[in-house]
Parts: C-alpha cells; structure tokens; sequence
C-alpha cells in the first residue's frame, strides 16, 4: 500500500512540479539580487513556504520593514488561506500525525490538487495527502535555491518576474474549472472579486473580498443542504 502511496502522489503532484520549480527559481533570484543567500532563501521556502508572500517578502526584508508592516502585509497576502482551508477541515480531521504539515502546507496548489476529496484506490488517504503536500514542497524548496546559484552567474533583468505567481494562479484556476462540475464557487470567486476591486480599490479590496466569497458560498452550502 506505502509503494502505491506513494507513486500515485507523485504522479499527482506532477502538474506542479514545473510551476513550482520554475517560480522558485525566479525566488530564489530574486532573493540573490538583493543580496540573500542560500541559507535564507532555503530556510523561506522550508519554514515559510507561501509563495507570493515570499516574492512580497524580498521586498520587506531589503526595504527594511518593521514588525507591524510586515505582520499587516503577510495577512493581507495571505488571508485567502483563511478562508479556502474551511473547506478541507473535514479530510483533515482525522489525518492523525500528519495533521500539523498539512494544515502547514495547504497552498493554492496543494489545495486545487487535493479539494475533490479523491483518493486512488488502495491508498492511504492520509499518507497520500501528506506526501502530495510534501512533493510540492520539495519542488519548492528545490527551484528556490537553483534560482539562488543561478541568479549569481546569470546577469539579467528581474523586471516583472513577479508576475509569474499570477500566472501560475490563472492556470490552476483554469485546470480547477475545466475538471470541476460545479462552477458556483469559480464564479462567486470572480464576481465577488470584480465587485469589491471596483468598490474598495486595488490596495482595500482582499479582505472584502473574502468575507464577500465565504458569505455567498455559506448560504449557497445552506440551501444546498436544506434542498437534501
């Protein structure tokens, strides 16, 4: 049962072995041209591990940011998290050991790999959702500090490499609404978004925009199961 475990989440993590290696290079450069190692660039992907706030995090660490600044801009970037995890406290209620690193390691890919609740047959489900959480990580962890080495002997322009974690964003929202049956919550998402971007601004409108998405789909989950 291990061997298959573990063959099938790996090949269920296959379609993020590309992005990850290819954003954490553009990390791991980032974090070289201003003057990082990669002591600390590996430890960011191990103990941090939240990509985009990664990329805003070379920014804080070489601007110079205090505590607060710091603490304000990690929630405000990762506040999704917040709310998307609701959805997986079920599968992960009796994941037993494994429990703290899945909760630790739940990203927006892990998460678009792991929401429909699938697990092959003849696997075990914990183990299988650990070890998807963990190869994700290890891709990571991995292009963080390629890009590292490789931003020291490759001179090159970083101008809009950030762009590339919304680029991976897009993809794995499009991989999720071509495989899913269910649209509601891709279209709540896009909706609530446009509506508190236009309302709040491009600086106010996250939070909003999350409190907006977990309203509608709570009452959309309670008519659901009303309708049961």
């Amino acid at each position: 049962m291990k061997k298959r475990t573990v063959s099938e989440a790996f090949y269920k993590s296959l379609p993020v072995l590309a992005g990850y290696v290819v954003l954490g290079i553009g990390f791991g450069i980032l974090m070289q041209k201003a003057g990082y190692g990669v002591l600390l660039t590996a430890a960011m992907s191990i103990f941090i591990f939240a990509g985009s706030l990664q990329y805003v995090g070379v920014s804080l660490l070489s601007g110079g940011a205090g505590i607060i600044t710091t603490a304000l801009t990690s929630l405000m970037v990762n506040a999704r998290h917040l709310f998307y995890s609701i959805s997986m406290t079920e599968r992960y209620r009796d994941s037993g050991k494994y429990k703290p690193y899945l909760i630790f390691a739940l990203t927006d890919e892990t998460y678009s790999l792991l929401c429909d609740g699938k697990i092959p047959e003849g696997c075990d489900k914990n183990l299988f959702r650990f070890l998807v959480s963990l190869f994700n990580q290890c891709y990571w962890v991995t292009g963080s500090i390629i890009g590292c080495l490789l931003g020291s002997v490759l001179p090159f322009s970083t101008a809009g490499i950030e762009f590339s974690m919304t680029a991976l964003f897009v993809a794995s929202f499009t991989e999720q609404f071509i495989t899913t049956r269910d649209h509601i919550p891709a279209i709540t998402g896009l909706v609530s978004t446009l509506l508190c971007l236009l309302a709040f601004g491009s600086e106010n409108f996250l939070i909003p925009a999350m409190v907006l998405i977990t309203i509608v789909l709570t009452i959309v989950r309670g008519k659901e199961e009303g309708e049961k």
